[in-house]
């Protein structure tokens, strides 16, 4: 186990399974620390890893989704948005599972269903929401099995995660479709703007003295 007996705090995991879970207890020992470091049990980290575990199986259950499979919509811009980081995060998580950073997969799929929790209604913000609440269950699979099989179920799939390949994120979701610009006046950093990665030297300049 990932404790330290010179903290003094080696503690039989079993209680904490039968009391939270064995998802719950995984779910905290991964996203507590990086692999290399002791792990401090604590109640209110414990707590916290079953507060978001039972958050995510509400959104499976509660939200009003489309069927399994449909078109997507057209997308407006915060659903676009949402739909970006989806895909963003599948990519990092499998590097950060590539490389043991599970405290860093589990943070980066904490940040993507909260941002699949504060989409607003309608059919873009819909589809979205399954795609990501889909992508969630695949990507908590290896560290809360029973969570997902669930989930899996729940959003209306016949099949097992254990048997669905991992996902894909879309190419041209990963590539930055704006970049962060310094604006210096004689030689002080006055603001800074976002711009499309194409914006020609007008519209920037425009934004800048906008600023």
């Amino acid at each position: 186990e990932k404790m330290s007996k010179s903290k003094r705090n080696v503690v039989d995991p079993a209680g904490i399974i039968d009391l939270y879970g064995a998802d719950t207890a995984r779910l905290f020992m991964l996203s507590d620390s990086p692999p290399d470091r002791d792990l401090d049990w604590t109640e209110a980290g414990i707590d916290g890893a079953w507060r978001y575990v039972n958050r995510l199986w509400r959104m499976a259950v509660t939200a009003d989704l489309p069927p399994p499979g449909a078109t997507m919509p057209e997308l407006g811009e915060t659903a676009a948005k949402v739909r970006r980081l989806v895909h963003k995060t599948i990519a990092q998580v499998g590097d950060d599972l590539e490389r043991f950073h599970f405290n860093k997969a589990v943070a980066r799929i904490r940040e993507m269903t909260n941002a699949l929790a504060d989409l607003p209604d309608g059919d873009d913000g819909a589809w979205v929401r399954r795609e990501g609440l889909e992508v969630a269950a695949r990507l908590i699979g290896p560290m809360m099995p029973h969570l997902a099989e669930e989930m899996w179920a729940e959003l209306g799939h016949a099949t097992l995660i254990a048997e669905t390949p991992w996902p894909e994120p879309e190419a041209a979701l990963l590539v930055e479709d704006s970049v962060t610009v310094a604006v210096q006046v004689n030689g002080k950093l006055r603001a800074t703007i976002e711009l499309p990665k194409d914006a020609d030297p007008a519209l920037a300049e425009r934004t800048a003295l906008a600023q």
